[in-house]
């Protein structure tokens, strides 16, 4: 599955975040760490969605581009 992800460079590095997931940010010294970590918030952050519905059934739906 792939995400869009949108970087912004600072004094500090890089800040990351997913718009299609409110919520999802994350932060890097450099480009490639700042990527790496976003794509652990966003397994983490996916992880969390599916545990979320309490008795309810889950199901993925396909969304082309």
């Amino acid at each position: 599955m792939k995400y869009s992800v949108a970087l912004t460079q600072s004094e500090e590095g890089y800040s990351v975040f997913c718009p299609g997931l409110p919520g999802c940010w994350s932060q890097g010294t450099t480009e490639a760490e700042a990527l790496a970590n976003i794509r652990d918030a966003i397994h983490e952050y996916l992880e969390v969605a599916r545990q979320l519905p309490s008795g309810a059934e889950a199901r993925e739906v396909d969304v082309p581009a």
